[in-house]
């Protein structure tokens, strides 16, 4: 993991938990327990790349060098702006533009991962391992977007919060749009990889 993506997203996690901290504090002032415990999931929540990011190094399994930055900034999307600020009710695209996102970089993560596990083997021609690889990274994506919106599913339960605000037909459009996002992704991937 590069140093400097690694400094830069500790500064971004701190810049996070501070605005976190002060609104979680306001929430208690003016009574807005909802919001209080959004804050209190999101700070443990911006914690986790650098948990994955720990497990990933001891592990030796190879991340994006944006890893860390990128998932502290989609998860300060999602759950401060997204459900703290209600950009999700403000603005109708913001749902579709974070699952997009998620869908693209999650392949990236999944090409990253299965490219520091496995090798080409002289025998396999380039066409097929790069088949090969976009196919798990597709599958990743998806496997992690279907897991994501389980946590939204657990979030609606537990914490009441409206995460899933149409139902089944929020859920299966965040799945289609992740999915035409992930294979467009796989597919420029496939195309620009082969033409090296």
């Amino acid at each position: 993991m590069n140093s400097k993506n690694n400094k830069l997203a500790t500064i971004l996690a701190v810049f996070f938990e501070i605005i976190l901290i002060s609104t979680s504090i306001i929430s208690v002032v003016s009574s807005q327990w909802k919001n209080f415990l959004l804050c209190l999931l999101t700070i443990v929540c911006l914690t986790l790349p650098f948990i994955i990011t720990y497990i990933a190094n001891k592990k030796k399994i190879v991340l994006p060098p944006s890893f860390q930055l990128a998932t502290l900034i989609f998860i300060f999307l999602t759950q401060y702006l997204g459900q703290i600020r209600k950009f999700y009710f403000r603005f109708w695209w913001w749902d579709l533009f974070l699952h997009i996102i998620f869908g693209s970089y999650t392949v990236i993560i999944g090409l990253y991962y299965i490219q520091g596990i496995i090798r080409k083997d002289e025998k396999i021609t380039k066409q097929r391992f790069t088949l090969f690889t976009v196919i798990f990274a597709f599958s990743f994506s998806i496997t992690l977007g279907t897991l994501w919106e389980m946590f939204e599913f657990i979030g609606d339960y537990l914490f009441k919060t409206n995460m899933i605000k149409g139902g089944l037909q929020d859920t299966a459009t965040d799945l289609i749009v992740k999915i035409v996002a992930a294979l467009i992704t796989s597919i420029i991937y496939y195309f620009r990889n082969l033409k090296k």
